[in-house]
């Protein structure tokens, strides 16, 4: 009996084509009632960027990522637990939160976010990943 369930497994190679890495990853994990979700970014689950050079629109495709694959794994929004929220420049805070905490007014998650140099690709201009829980049934 699996011990988890990877979502939406893909290879780097095919993600990252300007890079030489070959690594076989996944979006999202469900390891008993938790749910991981790998850094989501401005692009979509095409490889479309959305919102180059905007940071509130790269943190809206994040989050649709995100609900997106919360709800594959049996979960939503609702069940969050924990952001990891990664900036690339600290005047997108404002911008990046606002977008973010649209998505999750009421939910009350635990967050840490960061400034960094630099994310895997430069046009990245910030990245979150989330922890949820999947609800027992009633």
């Amino acid at each position: 009996m699996p011990t988890h369930t990877r979502i939406r497994m893909f290879n780097t190679k095919e993600t990252y084509p300007n890079q030489s890495i070959d690594n076989d990853l996944c979006q999202a994990v469900v390891a008993g009632n938790t749910v991981y979700v790998r850094g989501q970014i401005g692009t979509d689950f095409e490889g479309n960027l959305v919102g180059l050079g905007d940071p509130r629109a790269q943190a809206e495709q994040a989050m649709k990522n995100v609900k997106q694959l919360l709800e594959e794994a049996g979960s939503d929004l609702s069940h969050i637990v924990k952001t990891t929220t990664y900036i690339t420049d600290p005047r997108y805070r404002e911008l990046v939160y606002q977008e973010v905490g649209r998505w999750l007014k009421g939910v009350f998650p635990i967050s840490t976010g960061l400034v960094v140099s630099g994310l895997a690709q430069p046009e990245w201009l910030m990245e979150i990943d989330v922890i949820a829980v999947i609800p027992e049934s009633v």
